[in-house]
């Protein structure tokens, strides 16, 4: 006990010693300001995402976006592939219902009325919106005069139009024309009854009150808590501007070169033995004429500089730093794949096929969907069409799915081989084969079955599927090692 009471009773000798306490600091390079990156980082900022896309921000960067679309042809062509690549000639719907009459009505009726209203049309428009303004607005309206039984249609609206009178109060819970409730769900939009660039007539700052059922708000949010969107381009608004400076100062330079035909010049010094001529005296000259110089004088031709041997090489080098805001590989912004081997294109092409996807998952959910569910609501009320069977019950709990269309293969052959080992091995089925297309499959067994029994019907040899292995064999390495030109 009396060893225990020690051992227990004493304190150890290090507990008598003061505590060492180690402070760990640690450092980031991009966090130091020095007097080399001070000017670089002077615009930094910590405003939240609403606040650093202020209305006046944002009205900045749809105009200077808008311009240099309208003015700038590679911008041009990239939002326009862009929204091309995207949306194609539209979606197209199935339904799965487990009825494949009510599935068949449906998607004819559907796509009847995305025919009558231009639904393409306008998610081409609006992927082009979001790309130089940042988003689109599409209001949910009843259009009368359209020639279908559902009169559901699509008004799109630049994003200038939805905004709060800067004399209206909107409330804490509100960013420039949308009011949201305490979870943060848009609740009202503000819509201006007229456009604030309109000309010619007074600009009134009366706006309507549009329930958020009704609007559908496409963008993208690149920050927690971003209720607005800004162009997709914004990064490379610089960039399209020095590329168009650039190339008019390479014209210039050029015709400036090629203003001045001759130039007389002499090797001798001043006030020397050369003869006296008048100084920047201009002579005209004539076609196929021989002429003698004055005394001591030369006649010498201005080399022209520009363009430069790195001019191509600027370009391409500008171009492909604007195409990587948009995961868009060069060769499509520059509508050039000279330099590319079939190897390099097929995996330049898959960040932006796989962007492709992403966007239109993000329309489909964004935009299709809500589409989809108020054209039901208006179709289960029309009685021509629930004489057909289409019924609220009957889709009630229903999915569905939408195609897109197909991205054609760098090479067709070597897909289709693919494609039959693929199904051969069993590692795909025809649906995902035929939605890489952006196609049916039962849609498409259907149509070729009718073609298979039509051809039997008239007598018609069905070509065989078998090939030879002269026609499949492909040689690999001389594609893949093909210099580029």
């Amino acid at each position: 006990m009396g060893l225990l009471g020690r051992i227990l009773g004493r304190k150890s000798a290090s507990a008598n010693m003061p505590r060492q306490v180690r402070i760990v600091r640690g450092r980031y390079d991009a966090a130091t300001i020095t007097d080399d990156n001070r000017r670089h980082w002077a615009n930094a900022d910590g405003l939240s995402a609403n606040a650093a896309n202020s209305a006046e921000i944002r009205r900045r960067l749809r105009n200077n976006a808008r311009y240099e679309v309208a003015n700038n042809s590679y911008a041009r062509g990239i939002v326009l592939t862009l929204a091309n690549d995207c949306v194609g000639i539209g979606p197209r719907l199935q339904m799965l219902t487990g009825d494949e009459g009510i599935n068949n009505f449906i998607e004819g009726a559907f796509a009847e009325w995305a025919t009558k209203t231009g639904l393409a049309d306008k998610l081409r428009t609006a992927r082009m919106a979001k790309a130089q303004d940042g988003e689109a607005f599409a209001l949910l309206i009843n259009n009368q005069a359209l020639a279908t039984p559902v009169q559901l249609d699509l008004r799109l609206i630049e994003a200038e139009q939805v905004s709060t009178p800067l004399f209206r109060s909107a409330g804490e819970r509100a960013v420039d024309g949308i009011v949201f409730d305490k979870s943060w769900n848009p609740v009202d939009y503000h819509v201006l009854r007229r456009h604030p660039g309109d000309s010619g007539v007074r600009v009134s700052r009366d706006f309507d009150c549009v329930l958020a059922s009704e609007m559908i708000h496409y963008f993208r949010a690149d920050r927690p808590g971003q209720a607005r969107g800004i162009p997709e381009i914004t990064s490379a608004l610089p960039l399209f501007a020095q590329l168009r400076r650039y190339t008019l100062a390479v014209i210039a330079a050029a015709e400036t070169a090629a203003d001045h035909a001759l130039v007389i010049y002499t090797d001798a010094p001043a006030n020397g033995e050369a003869d006296q001529i008048e100084p920047m005296d201009v002579i005209e000259l004539e076609k196929r004429m021989a002429t003698v110089m004055p005394g001591g004088w030369k006649l010498g031709q201005t080399h022209a500089e520009q363009p430069a041997t790195t001019y191509a090489e600027f370009k391409h080098e500008i171009l492909n730093e604007i195409a990587r805001c948009l995961n868009m590989p060069f060769n499509i912004a520059a509508g050039n794949s000279s330099g590319y081997n079939y190897a390099s294109g097929r995996l330049d092409h898959q960040t932006y096929f796989k962007a492709i996807r992403v966007e239109q998952s993000h329309i489909e959910k964004v935009v299709l969907d809500r589409v989809l569910q108020a054209w039901l609501a208006e179709a289960t009320l029309i009685p021509e069409y629930v004489r057909q069977g289409l019924t609220a019950s009957n889709i009630t709990g229903a999915t569905h799915q939408w195609f897109w269309d197909g991205h054609e293969h760098v090479d067709p052959a070597k897909e289709a081989k693919a494609q039959e080992t693929r199904l051969r091995n069993h590692t795909t089925t025809l649906a995902e084969e035929f939605a890489r297309r952006g196609r049916d499959w039962e849609a498409e067994l259907r149509q070729r079955g009718k073609e298979v029994a039509l051809t039997k019907e008239l007598g018609l040899s069905v070509a065989s599927a078998a090939t030879s292995s002269n026609d499949t064999k492909f040689n690999d390495d001389e594609n893949e090692s093909s210099q580029e030109k």
